[in-house]
């Protein structure tokens, strides 16, 4: 069924334009944010770092700051365990740099898909121990970790953790303990990713031992590690990110450099969320996908570009790879997945790679639209990654399941689980039946406003000011942009994809439609509402605009 257009902007909307002195277009969407008075509206398109909010009623942090900031006078061996996903390296990268910075004795370790799995396992135990430390700091791991924890303790190891997963009744026996959700934790804004949470700590140490360190360098790594774990992207998160990604676009840092050289990013332009969430994320959480995620830290970490250009190079290698594999994988995934009636999916396989599970059941969740778990199995234990649809809490979903499971934690829209390979169709059934009770009671994934492309716009303009509303991302969708009743000049398919070329407001635009390709025999001379993104075209360049078409109707 045709979706209709949305209605031109009301009075309102032109009247905000006016008083900020921005686009229709512009305004529209803003007052359709909920941002009806040009001073929220300000507030809203230019977040400031100086409107964070205070960190003093932050649970754990003063204990943690005071901790490292004596271990730094003492000169004691410091040892900063990270997550092996992109929040949990940037936040490594981040604490290691910092600290050193400030004087520290720091060494990074990670944890490993395949030796020990997620979190502070027995093997990152052994491997932290190894390092004789006297302080411990965790990051994006360690609120489940209770056993190793308490073991390092035993060892005589202050155990710092800061996190922001699931946080688990019972109390956790480390040193301090910075998590947004903990119950006793009176700092109100909830959504900090783990990174974010490191620059905090770093900023109280850095008052503790009286040292100038200017944290703005570490900007461009908080920007990454927050838009790759699909954090809120409002509230203190917003101006974090809005500052992190014009430090990504100077690129002072040699790894970024040359991580954007090889993803071919124009940073001339700037880079918005969706940049970072798939040119450079996939770089970063590929030699973690296929082997070691050290590779990605020694890339932030690198301090010149013959180095990171030689690193880089290897991630991008790493990369290719993980396309290749994946897509064998969501194939043979994908057919199993379209045989099922179930609600929701479990796909196990012995041959599959543990490294890329995780990507293939959010492509199968969110092409079929049903939660999924997919496995990759190895003496008779599949470890899945599950992603969400249809607004089915995972950890409740999982809840659900827990005596067929031997693990499991994570997020509201994404967990991961183990289970005995034997259990496998118990398991099926189980989950199914899970989603089907808990459907539509967890959070969905909205869209963003519709607004029409005002008819006294200029295209140039209205892309520049839409990127005003970045980062955009979870909690703070793109607005969906439609041009209303524009004819479209030409339609061709180029390779399975849709070419267009439209009229705009009386101005020729491009529009490509990715596998649309199959559409341009009806399109071509006809009038249509198109839906898209508009963004610059880096292909051409010289600031020349193009539609990312989502949809024609005609």
């Amino acid at each position: 069924m045709k979706v209709a257009p949305p209605p031109p902007a009301c009075e309102d909307a032109r009247a905000l334009a006016r008083a900020l002195g921005v686009s229709v277009t512009l305004g529209d969407a803003l007052l359709k944010l909920g941002l009806t008075d040009d001073d929220r509206s300000r507030k809203w398109l230019d977040p400031r770092l100086a409107h964070l909010t205070s960190p003093t009623e932050m649970a754990g942090r003063d204990e943690a700051c005071e901790r490292l900031g004596h271990a730094i006078r003492r000169h004691e061996r410091l040892v900063v365990f990270g997550d092996y996903d992109c929040d949990g390296i940037t936040a490594t990268a981040i604490m290691t740099e910092g600290l050193r910075m400030l004087g520290a004795e720091a060494t990074p370790l990670l944890a490993s898909r395949f030796d020990g799995g997620y979190g502070f396992s027995d093997s990152a135990l052994a491997r932290v121990l190894a390092q004789k430390p006297h302080v411990l700091v965790t990051c994006d791991c360690g609120s489940a970790d209770h056993p190793r924890i308490a073991a390092a303790r035993a060892a005589g190891i202050d155990v710092i953790v800061i996190d922001h997963h699931l946080v688990p009744p019972e109390p956790l026996p480390a040193f301090a303990f910075l998590n947004p959700h903990l119950p006793t934790c009176g700092f109100p804004y909830k959504g900090l990713a783990s990174c974010g949470l490191a620059l905090s700590v770093l900023a109280g140490v850095r008052a503790i031992v009286g040292q100038v360190l200017d944290l703005r360098t570490f900007l461009d790594l908080v920007a990454i590690g927050t838009i790759a774990d699909v954090a809120p992207l409002d509230g203190d998160n917003r101006a974090l990110v809005r500052a992190g990604l014009a430090a990504l676009a100077e690129a002072k840092r040699p790894g970024i450099r040359a991580l954007a050289e090889y993803a071919k990013v124009d940073l001339s332009q700037g880079l918005t969320a969706e940049d970072v969430a798939f040119r450079f994320a996939p770089r970063l959480n590929a030699p973690g996908r296929m082997g070691s995620p050290e590779t990605a830290l020694a890339l932030l970490l690198a301090t010149n570009m013959t180095d990171a250009r030689s690193i880089a190079a290897t991630c991008e290698q790493r990369n290719v790879e993980r396309r290749a594999l994946q897509e064998q994988m969501v194939e043979e995934a994908m057919a199993e997945a379209r045989a099922s009636t179930l609600a929701g999916l479990v796909i196990a396989k012995p041959h599959f790679h543990h490294g890329i599970v995780g990507i293939v059941a959010g492509r199968i969740a969110s092409q079929l639209s049903k939660p999924v778990m997919v496995a990759a199995v190895e003496d008779g234990v599949a470890r899945a990654s599950v992603r969400t649809a249809n607004a089915v809490p995972l950890v409740s979903a999982l809840n659900d399941c827990k005596p067929l499971l031997l693990g499991y934690g994570g997020h509201e829209k994404a967990a991961g689980a183990t289970f005995r390979y034997e259990r496998l169709d118990e398991l099926r059934e189980a989950f199914s039946a899970a989603c089907v009770r808990l459907a539509g009671t967890g959070r969905d994934d909205p869209k963003g406003p519709p607004v029409r492309l005002d008819e006294s716009d200029d295209v140039g303009r209205v892309v520049r000011d839409l990127r005003r509303l970045e980062p955009c991302g979870e909690a703070n969708r793109a607005p969906q942009l439609c041009l209303a009743d524009v004819r479209i000049v030409s339609a061709r398919d180029m390779k399975g994809h849709l070419k267009l070329e439209l009229d705009a407001n009386g101005r020729p635009l491009s529009g490509f439609g990715p596998q649309m390709g199959a559409r341009a025999s009806e399109l071509a001379g006809v009038r249509a509402d198109v839906w898209g993104n508009l963004q610059f075209d880096t292909f051409r360049g010289n600031g020349a605009v193009q539609l990312l078409v989502s949809t024609v109707a005609s």
